[in-house]
């Protein structure tokens, strides 16, 4: 079932999310409407605190070299915890509670993680790429923040103006 996704600046995203204790039917029907929601929007990752959830889950389909999201690449990631850090690298970040913004944002290029799946079997990994950035995009939704917050002082001006105008013009 596909849910809202809230925007910014709805006070809800800042909210920091909990862990994850059961692995039941419950978290299996989020985990799908996650995916659900996130597909119908053209994304390619979705906090749970996105759609009002406040549960340390997020999903990741990055598209493939075909330009295409197969469920089958579908990472479905549980409580994450970061183990190492490694490089820096700028990419141009979107976000689906913030549309039709972008900009550039440093992450590490390169983590090492431990999370679990949707049974509850822990996972160890290593990404770099896109699917490092976008595992740390969706672990800052977990801690309450967005990637604007990691905009310089300038350009965050420039995009709560920017913002305020499109809120007001879309009333």
């Amino acid at each position: 079932m596909q849910r809202e996704i809230i925007t910014y600046p709805n006070k809800i995203l800042k909210q920091k999310s909990k862990d994850i204790e059961s692995f039941d039917k419950d978290l299996h029907t989020l985990l799908d409407d996650m995916y659900e929601t996130m597909v119908s929007k053209n994304g390619i990752g979705l906090a749970a605190i996105q759609i009002n959830v406040p549960l340390n889950a997020f999903i990741i389909n990055l598209p493939n070299k075909n330009d295409e999201q197969i469920k089958e690449d579908l990472v479905e990631i549980i409580n994450p915890k970061f183990i190492e850090k490694k490089g820096s690298t700028i990419y141009t970040e979107g976000c689906l509670s913030i549309p039709e913004y972008y900009d550039d944002v440093d992450r590490a290029e390169w983590i090492e993680v431990e999370y679990f799946d949707r049974y509850g079997k822990k996972v160890l990994a290593q990404y770099d790429g896109l699917m490092a950035i976008a595992f740390q995009h969706e672990c800052d939704h977990l801690l309450g923040e967005l990637f604007i917050e990691k905009l310089s002082f300038l350009k965050r001006k420039k995009f709560e103006k920017e913002w305020k105008k499109k809120l007001k013009g879309s009333k």
